[in-house]
């Protein structure tokens, strides 16, 4: 029943990596270990085994953790539906909406739901490592928080502080964080953890112990910059891990997923962007629209308003030219139900009957109840698992051609399942066929590594790297015992 609390100084510094390398090394070293995030702020969601929804990258940490994916890795989920408004989910189910005015008040009941679900997973593993989100020192937002030091102050966990160091300013980040909590967060403090760092580690090492003087807390190791890893992240938009899979003879197939403001499971990209010699770019230029070979629409939070960005910055008119000239698109979710001849939507944008691109015979009906799901096919002798998240439901016409769940007329291909591209035999089947739409010569490396390969061994990376460059002597007695260190 020990823990941690793994935290850093801003968003984006490496918090879900390195739980994820921590939750690894720790299930090597025979522990029990769960990963825990008591609210996750994102559009890149997962859908359990037992149908619950969660953060995709609790999903990812308890694959390191070597656990069943369940609600109570995460049990809030802020999904934004625009700048102000957000979508709850509390353990894996629709919960209702929280306006930016109503945080202050609305939060308390999520925080014993927090709490709860922590002290259940502690009684049921022998470690919880535990992700906060932004940094801890937001203390306009600390009344009430149960994310960060709040959480930590309930449960007496040690708080460790990741700090990217390639944004700059890493060491000024760090010793400002400690400065601005209080005296009774600031005991809970327990040491730093440099991250992403690339250079001479022995130019480093004067400021890392004049951080160590000034704080009075350890830095627990420097991790290296590692290339070719990614993470399911919670930024919808966050495409920093993409890379060509590797060689490939002949140039690269190009794919252009188009850059909503609202996208959702844009992590829906990550294989196509692993699969060797795929280069994927994401985009709001139409032009890049128009020159790609593929086009992707991805998922939205919001259909209704990112296709009315779509039409507003002529990226619809480059869409509809390609399937004019017969030239491949794919939608997912989203995306798809842009491509129906109509949208009734009364729930999520309240706009009523909207008119999509009209490239699919197909209608959308959006309604209340939520659908997730984890369905399974084939298709064209392919095995095919996926997910599905939506309130949309897309009827299509009895003639229309069925592709997955969803339907395809020549080039357009649309499906409301997520994952889908996950899947090795079902992506590089579809991706030859789809480059023959576009008129160019591609075809699968033979011999290259599938996507579940390809994130195992990042895991395993991961996992390496806190072994090899962290003091994981201090790490354990710090888990196991934190009165003691």
């Amino acid at each position: 029943m020990t823990g941690l609390l793994v935290a850093g100084t801003t968003s984006d510094a490496g918090k879900s990596l390195v739980t994820a390398g921590i939750c690894r090394w720790l299930a090597r070293q025979g522990f029990r270990v769960a990963p825990f995030k008591a609210q996750n702020m994102s559009n890149n969601s997962m859908v359990c085994p037992d149908g619950a929804e969660i953060g995709r990258a609790q999903w990812l940490q308890a694959r390191a953790a070597g656990i069943e994916p369940e609600a109570a890795l995460n049990p809030v989920l802020l999904k934004p539906g625009g700048d102000r408004r957000s979508h709850v989910v509390v353990l894996g189910r629709p919960h209702g909406t929280l306006e930016a005015g109503e945080w202050a008040t609305g939060r308390a009941g999520l925080a014993e739901v927090a709490f709860d679900t922590l002290a259940g997973l502690r009684k049921r593993f022998d470690i919880v490592v535990c992700e906060g989100a932004g940094s801890p020192a937001e203390i306009n937002l600390r009344a009430g928080d149960y994310v960060n030091m709040g959480l930590a102050r309930r449960f007496d966990l040690p708080v460790v502080v990741v700090g990217d160091i390639d944004r700059g300013g890493v060491l000024a980040a760090m010793f400002g964080t400690l400065a601005l909590l209080d005296a009774e967060d600031r005991a809970l403090i327990a040491g730093w953890i440099v991250n992403k760092f690339r250079g001479d580690l022995n130019l480093l090492r004067p400021g890392l112990d004049e951080l160590t003087r000034r704080t009075d807390r350890p830095v627990l190791g420097v991790l290296p910059w590692l290339d070719r890893v990614w993470i399911d992240s919670e930024d919808s938009l966050a495409t920093a891990g993409w890379r060509r899979g590797g060689p490939a003879s002949g140039r690269p197939l190009r794919v252009a997923a188009v850059r909503f403001p609202r996208a959702s499971n844009a992590t829906d990209l990550d294989a196509l962007a692993a699969e060797p010699g795929v280069a994927v770019t994401m985009t709001a230029d139409p032009d890049t629209v128009s020159d790609a070979d593929i086009v992707v629409l991805p998922g939205s939070r919001a259909t209704v308003a990112d296709l009315a960005w779509l039409r507003d910055r002529g990226l619809a008119d480059a869409v509809l030219a390609r399937a004019a000239a017969g030239r491949p698109v794919l939608g997912i979710c989203g995306g798809y139900q842009m491509l129906a001849g109509a949208i009734h939507d009364g729930v999520e944008s309240g706009a009523g009957l909207v008119a999509g691109l009209g490239l699919l015979p197909a209608t959308v009906v959006f309604g209340h109840a939520k659908s997730l799901a984890t369905p399974r096919t084939s298709w064209r002798g392919h095995e095919v698992a996926a997910y599905e998240i939506h309130h949309g439901r897309v009827a299509v016409d009895a003639s229309a051609e069925p592709f997955l769940d969803g339907c395809r007329a020549g080039a357009i291909w649309g499906t409301t399942w997520h994952g889908t591209l996950e899947n090795d035999g079902f992506r590089r089947a579809w991706l030859t066929e789809a480059a023959r739409q576009a008129g160019v010569e591609w075809a699968p490396t033979p011999g290259a590594p599938g996507f579940g390969q390809l994130r195992e061994a990042m895991l395993d990376r991961l996992a390496d790297a806190i072994a090899d460059h962290l003091d994981t002597e201090t790490l354990l007695q710090l888990i196991l015992h934190p009165r003691e260190t």
